[in-house]
């Protein structure tokens, strides 16, 4: 028990006294992501245990307040052959005993302070205390003085790690005396350059991804040549990634006189489609003298047994291939009403209390990598905004660097004035659900019909503009302004509290956001596709709720648009997109399109993705050649309407 611990540390008869360990060395700030974070510990005696000690980190920006920000329990951990304790981020060489988080560790000014105690015994937002305190560093990275925080932790100096000009360089390091220097840093090893001198081992691989059936080497080195064999064992399981996924001995022997060896590992080529995964190169016990340079690290592994949808992606889409599966007679009670009382019928069927689920926002990762799957790769999502496929694995927060992936909220958080909780950042599956009502807004931040797959760059440069005046990267075809609107046009109806308006109205003004009138447009030249039902269809399953607007997309115009004010008939608004035997190719086309239908005539015209008409003509024949020279490259929408038909196609001119 820590209680009895504590107990004898106070007690005369155990001997120790707080200055056997001590905070020798910090680096808060470190180039690019800060992944080269340390806190180092020193003991005054080698193999020191760490049972009974907490280290604790004070946030001394005015929003922190001086209280702590995250409490790292010791126990288990010891310091070794040099009394040195390394904890860190794993990208620091050699390797921390702890690895931390990249970004961890804030840069000031703020403070770190050595306890005996538990984690439990700092929940966030603890005040710091002198309480049992043991050793504090208050630092800063050429900020002002932190005077409440110095007070609060007994403390008269705080060290400034920009002092040489060189924060992303240089270190907080203890001297001998106590007092402090600012250098280079020395992670691993005593500060002065005394002690033992470990052989450092270390490993490389050729590539950093792999396709199922390939094989690769890992190469073993340590600095110096060994004096007798080295024997050791590493491990490449991850996740589901385990010893049924490759061949290969995990074992290493380096030996005497030399200071490589090699492994090879066969991936196994299955016929499972179980993902793209990830394999972890990590080192098992090393033997005394030696330590590691590097550790931990990820190799992709792309599974090339993916499968592809029957339906087309959002730059090319189909109509007709997924079935709603709106349980019958879902938007019965609509049948026959306008104005605020068709509203209110929306809203009671998905809003209802009764059926409707919220789940946390944790959990929107594993729902947008089913709704938003890409069509043409089940191990990939398709992005909103930048029209592409980005593997699942890519999503922000698995630390894989490079492109990645994160969820966009289409109706932005601070316009709408719902956030995230403590409770919303655990993932706790499609079983675990809290019921919520219309006046629920907190769970708009988890509402999977308003949230999309996005490229992480471009999540960021969108930001919280209004429609219209934002319109998607440049270059890109705007195949999903449909879609955002007709989410967007969902969430006001689902949530008291959100509107959307004419216009771009102020971004701090909550629940408002613009523009109507071109979210409007985007609704009806990109019309509902077999991508977007199926997420409606999968949304459905978690939720129980749907988008009405994508159900039936005519119901936009009877409370936004052109039918304001008339009566809603299901029986009148159903278009009928399942014309006989249509074809309409080439697409891309560049001089020409062909229109291949069952009937005698019929007119087509085709739209701009701003809605504005750029040709108009009637054809005849079940095969009709109709010239576009005079149409600029782009994304189009055309309506072909046959007698009492009509099916919309989006086409690509070059």
């Amino acid at each position: 028990m820590k209680k009895s611990f504590i107990l004898c540390i106070l007690s005369l008869f155990c001997g120790l006294s707080y200055g056997q360990v001590v905070i020798n060395e910090l680096d808060s700030d470190t180039p690019s992501t800060d992944d080269l974070e340390i806190v180092e510990l020193k003991s005054d005696s080698p193999g020191f245990s760490m049972d009974g000690y907490v280290l604790v980190f004070f946030n001394g920006s005015t929003s922190g307040g001086d209280a702590s920000y995250f409490a790292l329990d010791l126990d288990g951990l010891s310091t070794d052959v040099n009394g040195i304790l390394l904890i860190g981020s794993n990208a620091v060489s050699p390797v921390p005993e702890f690895i931390l988080f990249d970004s961890t560790i804030q840069n000031g000014a703020d403070a770190v302070a050595l306890y005996l105690g538990n984690d439990t015994d700092f929940p966030d937002g603890t005040l710091a205390t002198t309480t049992n305190l043991v050793d504090a560093l208050v630092y800063d990275t050429s900020d002002a003085d932190d005077t409440g925080l110095l007070t609060l932790l007994g403390e008269t100096e705080q060290i400034n790690e920009n002092e040489n000009n060189n924060k992303d360089a240089e270190s907080i390091q203890r001297n001998n005396d106590g007092s402090y220097t600012v250098t280079t840093p020395t992670p691993g090893v005593p500060n002065d350059g005394s002690g033992v001198q470990f052989n450092g081992i270390s490993f490389t691989v050729a590539a950093n991804q792999y396709n199922e059936g390939d094989s690769f080497d890992i190469i073993f080195t340590t600095q110096n040549n060994v004096t007798s064999d080295l024997n050791f064992d590493f491990t490449i399981n991850n996740g589901n990634f385990d010893t049924s996924d490759y061949s290969g001995s995990t074992s290493v022997t380096i030996p005497t006189g030399m200071n490589t060896a090699t492994n090879t590992i066969q991936i196994i080529d299955d016929i499972d489609d179980e993902g793209d995964e990830e394999l972890k190169i990590t080192f098992g016990m090393i033997p005394s003298g030696f330590n590691r340079l590097n550790d931990n690290k990820e190799i992709r592994v792309i599974d090339n047994d993916f499968t592809m949808a029957a339906w087309g992606t959002p730059l090319n889409p189909t109509f007709g291939n997924v079935v709603n599966t709106a349980p019958i007679g879902y938007y019965n009670s609509l049948e026959g009403l306008a104005n605020a009382p068709l509203v209110q019928a929306i809203e009671d069927i998905i809003a209802d209390p009764a059926t409707v689920r919220a789940h946390t926002y944790a959990d929107i990762v594993e729902i947008l990598n089913s709704a938003d799957q890409s069509p043409e790769n089940s191990n990939q999502v398709w992005l909103v905004y930048s029209e592409e496929s980005r593997p699942k694995l890519d999503f922000d927060g698995f630390d894989n660097g490079g492109d990645e992936w994160n969820r966009e909220h289409t109706y932005p958080r601070s316009r709408g004035g719902f956030n995230d909780n403590e409770a919303d950042r655990i993932a706790d599956g499609i079983n675990v659900f809290v019921t919520t009502k219309v006046d629920s807004l907190r769970h708009a931040n988890s509402d999977a019909h308003g949230l999309r797959a996005a490229d992480r760059g471009e999540n960021s440069s969108r930001g919280n503009r209004d429609y219209g005046e934002y319109s998607g990267p440049i270059g890109t075809l705007g195949s999903w302004q449909g879609d955002v609107a007709r989410g967007i046009f969902f969430l006001t109806i689902r949530y008291d509290g959100l509107e959307v308006v004419n216009g771009d109205p102020d971004n701090s003004t909550v629940g408002q956001l613009g523009d109507l009138a071109t979210l409007l447009t985007w609704h009806r030249n990109d019309p509902p596709d077999d991508f977007e039902m199926n997420r409606n269809n999968i949304i459905y399953e978690w939720q129980r709720n749907r988008n009405p607007f994508i159900d039936q997309p005519d119901l936009v115009e009877y409370i936004w648009g052109n039918n304001v004010g008339d009566t809603w008939s299901n029986t009148l608004s159903v278009i009928d997109n399942s014309i006989s035997q249509f074809r309409i190719y080439p697409n891309p086309a560049k001089d020409y399109i062909n229109i291949s239908i069952d009937g005698n005539k019929g007119e087509i015209e085709m739209f701009s993705t701003l809605g504005t008409l750029v040709m108009k003509t009637s054809f005849k024949g079940a095969n009709s050649i109709l010239p576009i020279t005079g149409i600029s490259p782009g994304l189009y929408i055309a309506k072909i309407r046959v007698e009492e038909n009509t099916i919309v196609k989006r086409i690509v001119i070059r």
